[in-house]
């Protein structure tokens, strides 16, 4: 195993995640979770690419999640096309329209682009909401359910193991990314802009590019939830829907891939776990990320790494 290099280790473990609990899950609700997981992991490896490497806070990437989403819903019902032709429009789009509003937004700074972006979130929920005749506004709408070699994509098996694969393709893709020039361009926009600047690093054309890639890999999340629950709402683009992915970058870990995936596991198995509780379930989620975020600052991934690895030493 020492052969192997780090990105390789890393790729492993997360194909190990997807692969080993999807052999002993005992009923379709466990399938159904996992699969809620993989979907919130995607779009979480989009923004921690954003956040974690280049060092950029976004508040509205809830908002290209719920694009991705729609367009599988208004296509197909509106204009007859493909549901999965539909999704690969939605992803196109969304990628289009964070390049168009990148390009200005990403000259601001600090808390200045967060609120830049927190305004863009709630614009498009403002729309998706208020133009009733074309997204169906606050009640949303049906989604066409897909269907490949015959098959109709339904039962939360089989999106298990589909948001698994896709997962495991987008942590690929982040991780080569993360170790290309670009990769290497991005850490040092977020160490130090002005030195990144004084390298001959263009800092408007490497964030926008992070950019576009984490609202698509947003935009994928949000066609695959879409398909998979057979229903869009103006949820998906809500500024609490966006603050749950910055608060799974963080709780996992910023620059880390596995940590994308238990931020993304925490905040969706832990209220299934503590609904046992009953009324006292959402103050015992707040207790625990105050915890988690006290005693393991840098995430839960690299935390917990770094104490195993002191253990050893």
């Amino acid at each position: 195993m020492s052969a192997i290099s780090p990105r390789y280790r890393t790729l492993l473990a997360i194909l190990a995640l997807v692969i080993l609990p999807g052999l002993v899950m005992p009923s379709t609700f466990y399938y159904r979770i996992g699969a809620l997981v993989f979907i919130s992991a995607i779009a979480v490896i989009g923004l921690n690419l954003l956040m974690g490497y280049a060092g950029q806070v976004s508040l509205g990437h809830a908002g290209f999640f719920a694009i991705g989403g729609y367009a599988c819903a208004i296509l197909p019902a509106r204009y007859g096309t493909d549901p999965l032709l539909a999704a690969l429009a939605g992803i196109v789009l969304a990628g289009l329209l964070a390049f168009a509003v990148g390009r200005p937004i990403l000259r601001l700074r600090g808390h200045y682009l967060a609120v830049g972006t927190l305004g863009l979130g709630l614009l498009i929920g403002m729309v998706l909401t208020n133009e009733v005749w074309l997204t169906g506004g606050p009640d949303g709408m049906q989604v066409q359910r897909a269907t490949v070699f015959g098959v109709r994509l339904r039962s939360a098996e089989h999106w298990y193991w589909i948001s698994g694969t896709i997962m495991v393709l987008c942590a690929w893709i982040a991780a080569n990314l993360f170790d290309s020039p670009t990769g290497r361009a991005l850490r040092a926009l977020r160490d130090s802009m002005v030195a990144a600047e004084v390298m001959g690093i263009r800092p408007s054309r490497y964030k926008l590019i992070v950019f576009v890639i984490s609202a698509v890999y947003a935009a994928i999340a949000g066609t695959m939830l879409a398909l998979f629950n057979g229903l869009v709402t103006p949820d998906n683009a809500s500024f609490l829907h966006s603050v749950e992915l910055v608060t799974m970058v963080v709780i996992g870990g910023m620059g880390s891939l596995i940590g994308s995936i238990v931020g993304a596991a925490v905040l969706i198995i832990l209220p299934q776990v503590l609904t046992i509780f009953h009324e006292y379930e959402t103050l015992l989620l707040g207790i625990l990320i105050i915890l988690f975020m006290l005693f393991l600052r840098q995430g839960i991934a690299p935390g917990l790494a770094g104490l195993f690895k002191g253990r050893r030493a």
